[in-house]
């Protein structure tokens, strides 16, 4: 049995992305092979807490990392899984560095480094056993960075939870546009109130919460939109709904790794309008729905969406499928042979 730590959240309510990764990883790694050790600060997820051989370091208000790092070392732990860029992480490296300690280190990459990258992740990207990008573009930007192959393993979707409507959407009934992500500058949601003020006759809706909201809430006044609404942070549970209920994502982000909400929307069947900078392979372009380039491709593309219900229903269907290769189980699938290599990688050079 090979055990596994990540530097990663338990919690149900962590929504944080690479939380969410790893939780939907974790819960279907078999307990029959694998021990996990993972954090946790509240209500763990309960497919974690309801699976075997795992183990949750609590944190507390005072002394987490070397409490954290001495179980870490206690448990001896075969896999370091997804490094971040806090005390504990940089703890370890020194330790496993120092004593020339056997455990694989797994990095995985979920934001593009053609923009740069901290003297840490740098040290984990160089001294991992395995290194894997969220997505072929991010994979690239590893591999140019530092010259070293990096494999790709998608961050997967749940499809029991994302997936399409059980009935049609209704043809007859109000357009729906939405936004899902957080209110920051990078991401753009005033993007999306610009364009609600050239549609007064199609609903808005934007969910997530963050420092630009308030921004975002003064736009849609000062633009008299009355089509907007601001639906705050939303569970899991109730995104997927939204996606149900739209017609159209719109995602203007111009900063990313490989954002998991247009893998949710198209597992929803939804059509996306999404930025081509950091080309998400979650999106066909011209099939699934349109990468673009400017705020005025932007515009042009939602326009053709919105004023074509055939060609909405032909991506939507077109989402569908191509979503199918993003399911959390085949990747999980990816994941458990990505630790039995770097453990054999490992021991190899050991």
């Amino acid at each position: 049995m090979l055990t596994v730590f990540t530097p990663s959240f338990a919690d149900e309510a962590n929504t944080n992305a690479q939380n969410l990764t790893a939780k939907e990883v974790v819960s279907r790694l078999p307990s029959d092979r694998f021990r996990v050790v993972l954090l946790g600060a509240g209500k763990p997820d309960p497919r974690i807490l309801a699976r075997e051989n795992t183990e949750i370091l609590k944190w507390t208000p005072h002394g987490n990392t070397p409490r954290w790092l001495t179980r870490v070392l206690c448990s001896k732990i075969d896999i370091y899984f997804f490094p971040r860029e806090g005390p504990l992480d940089t703890l370890f490296m020194f330790i496993r560095r120092s004593l020339g300690l056997p455990i694989a280190l797994v990095a995985y990459v979920v934001v593009a480094l053609d923009g740069g990258v901290g003297p840490r992740m740098a040290r984990y990207i160089r001294e991992a056993d395995l290194v894997f990008g969220n997505s072929r573009f991010v994979s690239q930007t590893v591999q140019d960075r530092f010259g070293s192959v990096a494999g790709t393993i998608y961050d997967g979707v749940n499809r029991g939870l994302f997936h399409p409507p059980r009935e049609s959407r209704p043809g007859a009934s109000k357009l729906t546009v939405l936004y899902a992500g957080s209110f920051q500058a990078r991401k753009r949601a005033h993007v999306v109130i610009a364009e609600a003020a050239k549609w007064p006759s199609v609903e808005f809706r934007l969910a997530g919460k963050g420092e630009e909201e308030d921004k975002c809430r003064s736009l849609a006044n000062e633009l008299g939109c009355s089509n907007v609404s601001f639906l705050g942070h939303l569970t899991q549970e109730g995104l997927a709904e939204e996606m149900r209920r739209a017609d159209v994502f719109l995602f203007p982000s111009i900063l990313e790794g490989h954002p998991q909400v247009l893998g949710q929307a198209a597992s929803c069947g939804l059509p996306a309008v999404a930025m081509d900078v950091y080309r998400p392979n979650y999106v066909v372009n011209g099939e699934t729905g349109y990468l673009v380039r400017s705020e005025g491709e932007i515009s042009h593309s939602l326009g053709v969406l919105l004023s074509d219900r055939d060609l909405r229903l032909k991506m939507s269907a077109a989402a569908g499928r191509h979503a199918l290769q993003f399911d959390w189980d085949r990747v999980a699938l990816d994941w458990e042979n990505a630790f039995v290599e770097a453990v054999t990688k490992r021991r190899k050079t050991h």
